[in-house]
């Protein structure tokens, strides 16, 4: 019944097993992938006719998390799979990165990939899995795939590349590196690093290069086993050889006139008229469709950008190709927020906005291999106005939610540690204005807004974005490009760090690979613009405020017994609620024992703290305490001075005299001042009150 393939190899010491021909038999290509125990079904199939309606490639990426993989039912009231998670957008963003170029330019059906994990073993990653099933399965469906890519995760621990580390392996890294290519080069890199050398970062992409010939060797194996005849692929049409000379000449003069104004919008109009001027020549040519005028003319466009850059070394704005673009730094912009800063870098405008909160507000995070608590958030944001356009409004898609990932993987490692600085933060940044690099944007005001907010950071981040334009006439690389030169160009390498070394590298190639020495000579020349950023940031502020803002909460760490910590909760919580309402404090108690109290008056922490000591407090004989009476008896009356600790003031201990009647000295209510005279083997309480002068609480007994 079943025409079954399979090819097993070794990687990082484990076995990688491909099987097709079992499962999804009418998907165009069908790999179940096993690495470990982890198990990830990954799927292709294209469309039959092609989308004649589009002049780009429709491809989507659907990676899903099964909550059964893990032996989990989902939260929720649904108890089923939703929307995505952040993990499962960012890796469909991950599989789709190094793949989507890869497609022959003329296939233009509409695509799809789903990658479904199956079993997760919660030690084998499934993002690494799903992208080396993802690239077996395209191989064998006979979809114009251009490939086969491997995909490798690096880290570094004690000074040693580790090829795919197992999840508790990578707590103990210094690097998280995804590299993914082809065997010609390299064509994806995402990763974040503690602070390292461009050296180490450049030797990490080459080692999982390295072993991902392997794993390409191996998939070009089972494809010579198993693979479907390749699908034909339309022929570019005759008409647009016919009308590329006639688009040339009504369209270069202007187009290279328009490439030489400065200030993005003027441009733009500039070219969206002389692009009108080009289609109305075409109007009564029934074969010349909008679509391919429109293909022949963004050609003619990027050509000559390209080349003029190549023979001038001049750019769109007139910088050479190292200048970054002039930067201005602001810091406390916004009167109420915790902090706050306003990055401008040329036409790219990043309004970032840091606020600090308590334990309370930490993000609960539901992932396969398991529930965990995240006190470090970061969300961006990218309104339509900040590129001049009017567009809906609607919640974080995929790039948005990809951009933030970036900005954190590039804070994070220069974070305090949560116990020097016990504050949950969350970053938004808001993108005012665009024109290449928001995301490096948002680094930089990051990096200031947390230090405006008095976040010790280890040092401040700064990011910058690297492009390239390869041509058979030569290579340029260049430094903090704009929107035209990333839409245009080869690649679209982000590069984030300290003056130390670099924190976050992301790499995309829209070609079909790059050398090592051009990756060399790009992180080199992004170091020199990351160290000038720097610089230019440190003109606003160079390192932690001071002290949190005044509108922060203050948080006051304090440590209690064990033991004591179900008498500061109180039956029900009944305890610990009383404190919260009585003083407006905030407070979290950790199993440990370490409590922090957290209000913005400095008034409301202090009388917490002071509640709480007296709970967790053990009494001390020879001690005054302050109490109240909660109960009279015939033989005396007991007193409330210590939380929730109750003790025993005699009828002889009320007054030096002799007293009758409890009830004619004091009542259920009343504010009392006692000292502790004795604790009995049972551990009840005796007290005095005519050992203390009630007006002034000094000791009187002797």
């Amino acid at each position: 019944m079943f025409s079954e393939f399979k090819k097993e190899m070794d990687l990082g010491g484990r076995k990688l097993t491909f099987e097709t021909g079992k499962i999804a038999r009418q998907a165009d290509g069908a790999v179940m992938i096993t690495y470990g125990e982890t198990k990830v079904l990954c799927t292709a199939v294209g469309a039959k006719k092609p989308r004649t309606d589009l002049d780009f490639f429709p491809l989507t990426v659907n990676y899903q998390e099964k909550t059964f993989a893990a032996g989990k039912i989902p939260g929720g009231f649904f108890k089923r799979e939703a929307r995505p998670t952040e993990k499962e957008t960012l890796t469909s963003r991950l599989i789709d990165r190094p793949v989507r170029p890869l497609f022959h330019p003329n296939y233009k059906c509409e695509t799809q990939l789903i990658c479904t994990v199956l079993a997760h073993d919660l030690e084998n990653d499934p993002d690494i899995v799903a992208m080396i099933g993802t690239s077996a399965a395209l191989t064998i469906s006979g979809i114009p795939f251009m490939g086969p890519i491997g995909a490798s995760r690096v880290g570094y621990i004690d000074g040693e590349y580790i090829l795919n580390p197992v999840l508790e392996t990578m707590q103990d890294s210094q690097l998280n590196l995804v590299v993914a290519g082809t065997n010609e080069g390299v064509l994806m890199v995402e990763s974040e690093a503690n602070e390292l050398s461009e050296e180490i970062m450049l030797g990490a992409v080459m080692f999982g290069h390295k072993a991902n010939q392997e794993i390409i060797n191996s998939i070009v194996d089972l494809a010579q086993a198993c693979a479907k005849d390749p699908r034909d692929v339309p022929e570019t049409p005759e008409i647009v050889s016919q009308i590329k000379s006639a688009v040339q000449e009504l369209s270069e003069d202007g187009l290279r006139e328009a490439y030489s104004i400065s200030e993005k919008s003027a441009r733009q109009d500039k070219i969206s008229s002389i692009k009108a001027t080009v289609m109305e020549n075409f109007i009564e040519n029934e074969d010349a469709t909008d679509m391919i005028v429109g293909s022949v003319f963004k050609e003619i466009e990027k050509d000559i950008v390209r080349k003029g850059l190549i023979k001038t070394g001049q750019r769109i704005d007139g910088r050479d190709t190292k200048t970054v673009r002039p930067i201005v730094s602001e810091v406390g912009i916004l009167p109420r927020a915790h902090g706050s800063s306003l990055f401008t870098r040329g036409e790219t405008q990043a309004m970032v906005v840091a606020t600090l909160g308590t334990g309370q507000d930490e993000q609960i995070i539901d992932g396969l291999d398991g529930d965990y608590r995240e006190h470090f958030m970061l969300h961006y944001n990218f309104p339509p106005y900040s590129v001049g356009e009017a567009g809906r409004m609607a919640g974080p898609g995929r790039r948005e939610i990809g951009h933030g990932k970036l900005a954190w993987r590039a804070i994070r490692p220069v974070m305090p540690e949560k116990e020097s600085f016990p504050y949950t933060i969350r970053i938004v940044s808001e993108i005012t204005e665009s024109n290449g690099s928001s995301s490096m944007a948002t680094v930089c005001g990051t990096s200031l807004s947390m230090m405006d907010a008095g976040v010790p950071l280890i040092r401040p981040v700064a990011g910058i974005a690297m492009g390239l334009i390869k041509e058979e006439e030569g290579v340029v690389i260049l430094s903090d490009i704009l929107g035209d030169e990333d839409h245009l160009g080869d690649m679209d390498f982000k590069v984030a760090g300290t003056e130390t070394g670099i924190t976050a590298l992301q790499m995309d190639i829209k070609i079909t690979s790059i050398t090592e020495e051009i990756m060399r000579d790009a992180v080199d020349q992004a170091r020199e613009g990351r160290l000038h950023i720097l610089e230019e940031m440190s003109k606003a502020l160079t390192s932690a405020r001071d002290g949190v803002s005044d509108n922060a909460p203050r948080i006051t760490v304090i440590k209690v017994p064990v033991d004591k910590i179900r008498e500061i909760i109180g039956p029900g919580g009944k305890m610990i609620r009383e404190i919260c309402e009585t003083t407006g404090a905030k407070i979290d108690i950790d199993d440990d024992g370490t409590v922090k109290v957290a209000a913005v008056d400095e008034k409301a922490s202090d009388a917490a703290v002071a509640m709480i000591n007296d709970i967790a407090a053990e009494p001390e004989v020879g001690v005054i305490y302050s109490g109240t009476v909660v109960k009279t008896v015939d033989f005396g009356a007991f007193v409330n001075f210590m939380g929730a600790r109750d003790g025993l003031v005699h009828i002889s201990e009320l007054r030096p005299e002799r007293v009758e009647k409890t009830t004619d000295i004091i009542n259920v209510g009343d504010k009392v001042k006692v000292k502790l005279v004795g604790i009995d083997d049972r551990g009840k309480v005796k007290l005095s009150m005519k050992s203390v002068d009630q007006e002034t609480g000094e000791d009187i007994s002797s």
